[in-house]
């Protein structure tokens, strides 16, 4: 996707070898143009899957799979990462370590909200190493619900979480994909270079 490229490109800042900063548009400060055209993306690519309910986890996620929700007319459900007093029975439940925030959460979704009978497509801001995406899948087979694919707006292809879901069988669409942030400096998987 060419947009998210350039603005990866443009206001993307690599801070490390592994940390891609893209808070000026993805992940505090919002582009809701940008998110329109990513929702559309995603609703082009999985159009012919069925999906019933998009799942992600908060928060970065949110921005993306709404808009997806919103084009593709169905409802979106965020896995919470702290408890809630209203969020308290009837649960599905996943622990999911995060590698850029050195952190182990127990991720919720209520069970009112995923059914048997649902196809759900999982949306995300980054895919690394993969935990997140498999917390979320875990949480999907507990609900007895069916996986429709996954939907990655920035992947980095340099770490093992695309390969890992890829070779599970698992549908992988990421938007972009970075191969490196060696020496300060954004490289996008081959086929991937902006124009």
């Amino acid at each position: 996707m060419q947009a998210l490229k350039d603005k990866i490109k443009g206001e993307g800042k690599v801070l490390s070898d592994t940390v891609l900063k893209v808070d000026s548009f993805l992940n505090h400060q919002i582009d809701p143009q940008l998110m329109k055209e990513i929702g559309q993306e995603f609703a082009d690519l999985f159009q012919k899957a069925e999906v019933t309910k998009i799942v992600t986890i908060e928060s970065s996620g949110i921005a993306p799979a709404t808009m997806a929700g919103l084009i593709m007319d169905i409802p979106v459900v965020f896995a919470r990462k702290r408890k809630s007093l209203t969020l308290s029975k009837n649960l599905y439940t996943a622990r999911v370590h995060s590698f850029t925030k050195n952190e182990t959460n127990e991720i919720s979704v209520s069970g009112d909200f995923i059914q048997p009978n649902d196809v759900v497509l999982i949306i995300d801001d980054f895919l690394a190493n993969g935990q997140a995406v498999l917390g979320l899948i875990d949480i999907i087979k507990q609900a007895g619900a069916d996986l429709a694919g996954v939907g990655i707006v920035i992947e980095k292809g340099f770490q093992s979480g695309g390969e890992l879901l890829r070779e599970q069988g698992i549908r992988v669409e990421s938007l972009a994909i970075v191969s490196s942030l060696q020496n300060g400096e954004v490289v996008f998987a081959k086929g991937e270079q902006t124009e």
